[in-house]
């Protein structure tokens, strides 16, 4: 007897969806540049997710940022993605677009290769993973690095020749906007400059000045929260009495795009009496002595900043901004060490709705190796070790009790009895 055995079909395996994902870049913050990255965005988008086989991954984009620069937000997340395996491919406009300096450029598609992730390059029609792929990349990205330095020597010659004639080139300026090459008063934001003026030569400091302005909801000319050096930059601006030094500063190269104070490497023009000034020269003078007698009272010593195991490592959850050491009570027998939110302190808590930290507890509680310190919300930090792993503590503030010392105790009691002694002698006197 013949036997029938009974074979399920087998279906073949699916094959495995491509992880896409595409990277934008426009180099200026205008509104036509940022409305070609917005359209990127969407045209990358579609398209992707329009491909079969493909699985969308998303779209990293890096506005107003130089493609010369590593430090390319979006860009960078878009390598930790690949180096975390999420991403197969990677699309892009134009080799200039992904970046303008060859080193960085075949630095970061090597290493995308080596992770087996190509790279297609839609205007040069490249794939990074083909047999001639690096070849034509090499080729093409020193050329686009090539156009890079051309248009900014060309850009450097027009603005240094513009300082020639005594024509500024930067019209950012709180007070004025520049007209036909002309600096012309803006009303409203001229009594602003006239108030930081006033307050100064008050007496009120810096951060008091900032606090004022934040408090009557008063912002920067971009619409931004004041800082210190904003403030100190207005206090020290020629243009304000009617002015001009051009080329204060320059561009170290078209690669790294650094910005240096012009200390002599090139030469400055100073233009008298160029606009209509909004604070009188005599005034002007005035805030430039007081300046610089604060700077003598303040810092009468040159020597480095003293820095602890903190400094610059604890990041405040609420707003961003670094926390710095701080005496609290200071000159008194209660004075501890904490470390404070730097836009909490400047600010308030309208600004900031942080919490202090004590130094002590830091100490205490930070018992492993750190990069970096986050503080997500009060009663916690989030520490970073150096292989990026997180450890997270909790912590509370010591009762008056259990934190005071002896010392501390002993003041506090001879305080209670100079104010009892002081009771009792007022009572005499009345009898």
């Amino acid at each position: 007897m013949r036997e029938i055995r009974r074979v399920e079909p087998s279906s073949p395996p699916l094959p495995m969806r491509k992880r896409v994902a595409a990277y934008c870049r426009v180099s200026s913050g205008k509104d036509a540049m940022l409305n070609s990255l917005s359209a990127q965005v969407s045209y990358y988008s579609g398209y992707i997710q329009k491909q079969r086989g493909w699985e969308y991954v998303g779209v990293y984009a890096d506005e107003a940022l130089t493609g010369t620069k590593e430090e390319r937000p979006a860009f960078q997340r878009l390598m930790n993605d690949c180096r975390d395996g999420k991403i197969n491919i990677v699309l892009t406009k134009s080799i200039s677009r992904f970046a303008r300096n060859t080193v960085t450029m075949l630095e970061a598609v090597r290493e995308l290769k080596s992770l087996g992730v190509d790279v297609w390059f839609e205007r040069e029609n490249i794939r990074s993973l083909s047999g001639d792929g690096e070849l034509m990349l090499t080729i093409l990205a020193s050329f686009a690095q090539e156009e890079s330095r051309s248009v900014s020597e060309n850009v450097k010659w027009r603005i240094r020749n513009n300082y020639k004639k005594g024509k500024p080139h930067n019209n950012f300026v709180m007070g004025y906007s520049l007209v036909n090459g002309k600096f012309i008063i803006v009303p409203h934001e001229a009594e602003i400059i006239k108030m930081i003026y006033a307050d100064f030569l008050g007496g009120m400091g810096i951060l008091a000045i900032i606090k004022k302005l934040t408090e009557t909801g008063i912002t920067t000319k971009r619409g931004g929260v004041w800082k210190e050096s904003a403030i100190r930059i207005i206090l020290r601006n020629e243009k304000y009495m009617g002015d001009m030094v051009l080329q204060k500063s320059f561009l170290d190269d078209h690669i790294n795009k650094k910005k240096r104070v012009n200390k002599g490497e090139l030469p400055q023009y100073y233009v008298e009496n160029n606009h209509e000034p909004i604070i009188d020269k005599d005034t002007f003078e005035k805030v430039q002595a007081e300046l610089e007698r604060r700077a003598a009272f303040h810092n009468p010593s040159k020597s480095a900043p003293e820095t602890y195991p903190f400094t610059g490592k604890i990041v405040c959850g609420k707003c961003g901004g670094n926390y710095r050491r701080k005496i609290g009570n200071a000159g008194t027998p209660y004075a501890r060490a904490v470390f404070v939110c730097q836009t909490f302190n400047r600010l308030g808590r309208s600004a900031c709705p942080s919490q202090q930290i004590p130094e002590s507890i830091l100490l205490e509680i930070v018992d492993v190796d750190f990069i970096e310190i986050r503080v997500p919300e009060s009663g916690v930090i989030i520490i970073v070790t150096p292989d990026g792993s997180e450890v997270e503590r909790h912590w509370q503030h010591k009762s008056r009790r259990e934190s005071w010392t002896d010392e501390m105790r002993k003041t506090a009691s001879n305080r209670r009895m100079e104010y009892l002694e002081g009771v009792r002698n007022d009572a005499n006197k009345k009898d």
